[in-house]
């Protein structure tokens, strides 16, 4: 579920592969203006398909002439790209806790 809160997108339940397609959508229907951020504090549950969604919805904001910003990276989404050395291509306006 993604809900507004002004330029505040705020993101809610879990991002895994079976609920891939419907975030997608969801997620490029919402980036409609500059300076959004993307508020990640309410994911409960994401696994790689997850950032593979941060990638797209930040190459749509990219192609529109959008800035998008990424607040709250889950823990192990934030893992997994260290993991696979993608960390730094993720659009992040905040530091991590801890």
């Amino acid at each position: 579920m993604i809900e507004r809160d002004g330029d505040r997108l705020l993101i809610r339940g879990s991002i895994t592969l079976a609920e891939a397609t419907r975030w997608r959508e969801a997620g490029l229907t919402e980036i409609d203006r500059d300076g959004l951020t993307l508020d990640l504090a309410g994911v409960e549950e994401a696994d790689s398909s997850a950032l593979s969604l941060l990638f797209e919805w930040q190459r749509a904001a990219k192609a529109r002439g959008f800035q998008l910003n990424i607040v709250n990276l889950p823990q192990n989404m934030r893992s997994l790209a260290e993991v696979y050395g993608v960390l730094e291509l993720i659009a992040l306006a905040d530091t991590p806790a801890g």
